[in-house]
């Protein structure tokens, strides 16, 4: 294997290529990246695969049962990213892998492939946080040059802008996020995680609004009041198309008018959806209206990789590789409540 060296400062005049092989598994999935950049010139994802742990019906991700799926796919996983892109593993320079936040157990699975890797092909180990991928590769595919961003996902719901080399929080979740909302729900009404493809098209059938808890603190929101209502509303025997079209109506507006608050503070004119809960039609209309009020543009990662992906963590990893970024084998245990304002980001994300 090569040995690669940069220094920072020196990486946008190189025309070296980097290749990062990416991993993911806070969660329910386990997924593996191949990206390269040549230079500054844009990343090309050569390989995003996934597999997704499916819990039964109106059931949640049991953490030990998705790590087992994790270690048992992991293997195939890494083999299918590679033949994918069509790079031997001995053509890879880096590998990147979900640091935190996550289910401890699932993203144990995901730093002992990375560490295997690392030590066995002597490639550098680059740690990364879940949430600022998400962002850095939404940043990465839509261009933005300073946004405002909402991440909304099963892991996070958070209103951030970034500023002196961190990522500031102007809102987030006071319990609950969007995702877990949606979820809960969902298995109440005997589905199993994740509901957001099935919320939104049974909420697409009905005009039927019934009154749900607005929650709203400061520009902090709370989704368990809404969640326990919607609960009761279902075992009342309501109408389930009726009750996701009320909590899709009533939670999306609670983001949005904390979102339309952090925009008029900020005096943003660029608004970033990012996270699972970004594939939703009606969330990004509302943004969209409220972006026209404000004269701002209004920008949305790919649906395709709106959701956890290894691509998020081998982009972000080449980021900070380039940075000079990197991690010893016994620094790389695990962190399963890492908040994304504690990265210095001493990369360029726009």
């Amino acid at each position: 294997m090569k040995s690669l060296e940069i220094s920072t400062g020196e990486q946008e005049d190189s025309r070296l290529e980097i290749t990062c092989l990416g991993i993911e598994s806070t969660a329910h999935t386990f997924g593996v990246s191949i990206i390269s950049q040549r230079g500054s010139a844009k990343p090309e994802i050569l390989s995003d695969i996934r597999s997704i742990y499916q819990p039964e019906k109106g059931k949640g991700i049991h953490p030990r049962e998705a790590s087992r799926h994790h270690a048992k796919v992991a293997a195939t996983t890494v083999a299918e990213a590679l033949k994918e892109a069509k790079k031997p593993i001995e053509s890879v320079d880096i590998v990147s892998f979900s640091q935190g936040p996550g289910l401890g157990p699932c993203l144990r699975v995901g730093a002992v492939v990375a560490r295997s890797i690392s030590a066995y092909f002597h490639l550098p180990l680059i740690p990364v946080n879940h949430a600022v991928a998400h962002i850095e590769l939404a940043a990465m595919l839509t261009r933005p040059s300073d946004p405002l961003v909402l991440l909304v996902s099963g892991g996070h719901t958070v209103i951030t802008s970034l500023t002196s080399e961190r990522w500031r929080v102007f809102g987030e979740t006071l319990d609950i996020t969007i995702g877990q909302l949606i979820d809960q729900f969902g298995r109440t009404a005997g589905f199993s995680s994740p509901f957001g493809k099935t919320f939104e098209e049974y909420a697409k059938k009905s005009q039927n609004y019934i009154d749900l808890p607005y929650t709203i603190k400061g520009n902090d929101v709370s989704f368990s009041g809404l969640l326990t209502a919607s609960k009761r509303l279902f075992h009342d025997k309501k109408n389930l198309e009726d009750i996701c079209f009320s909590i899709q109506e009533t939670g999306f507006a609670m983001l949005t008018e904390s979102v339309e608050r952090a925009l008029v503070f900020t005096e943003k004119d660029e608004l970033l959806l990012v996270g699972g809960v970004a594939a939703n039609n009606r969330l990004q209309n509302m943004l969209q209206e409220v972006c026209k009020i404000h004269k701002a543009k209004f920008y949305s990662v790919p649906k395709i990789f709106s959701g956890d992906c290894g691509a998020q963590i081998s982009w972000n990893g080449l980021q900070e590789f380039k940075a000079g970024i990197k991690l010893n084998i016994s620094d790389s245990l695990v962190k399963p409540s890492w908040r994304l304002d504690e990265v210095v980001i001493n990369w360029k994300s726009f």
